[in-house]
């Protein structure tokens, strides 16, 4: 009788095998003081699969009135990135698409409908996981929206530079391994995203 009611609490305790773990992260899109828009992140957990989402939105005025939306869905199987899909849109036109499929040692990437080719190698890491892991010992992620990888440099105390091809910089900042605060350089803008008190 008592193992069978230390089974029923460890079993309600750890919520069975069946659900999914679910992570959500809110961050406000920060320019110059001012609150522009919000990002919203999800990372669920189901077997060997995590999925990550992220939306997010823009809204300020550059010479005219601008509205940016991104959404990103991401997909790991075992510790390798299945699929990808980023769209962004600017001021409710599409700005970016692009798709990224494994198929089997290799990635299939289409960007805005034309096919770039393969990627020859395997990928374990990508931007939107920074949002939820601070990448520790990690020196490249793939970037799901242009199809290629960023470089990685660890600044120390807790805070990492990523820099795309095109030379842009961000910096993140984690603190016990949960990202605080990034300094995004978005080419037209440059802003902040700064985490929400949970």
């Amino acid at each position: 009788m008592i193992r069978d009611f230390i089974f029923i609490i460890v079993f309600i305790t750890l919520g069975g095998a069946s659900g999914p773990l679910k992570e959500n992260l809110n961050f406000d899109i920060v320019h110059k003081g001012d609150v522009i828009g919000s990002l919203k992140a999800t990372k669920t957990v189901k077997d060997s699969k995590v999925y990550y989402e992220s939306s997010t939105t823009i809204k300020t005025r550059i010479i005219k009135d601008i509205s940016v939306n991104y959404k990103y869905n991401v997909v790991f199987n075992d510790d390798l990135l299945e699929a990808s899909v980023v769209d962004i849109t600017v001021n409710k036109k599409p700005h970016a698409n692009t798709h990224t499929q494994r198929e089997n040692s290799a990635y299939q990437v289409v960007k805005d409908g034309k096919d770039e080719g393969l990627l020859e190698t395997s990928i374990y890491n990508a931007t939107i996981q920074l949002y939820f892991e601070e990448p520790k010992n990690i020196t490249r992620c793939y970037s799901e929206q242009a199809g290629d990888f960023n470089t990685l440099e660890d600044l120390g105390n807790h805070s990492y530079k990523k820099v795309n091809l095109k030379g842009r910089e961000n910096i993140y900042y984690y603190k016990k391994g949960v990202l605080e605060k990034a300094t995004i350089d978005g080419g037209l803008i440059k802003f902040e995203i700064i985490a929400r008190n949970k």
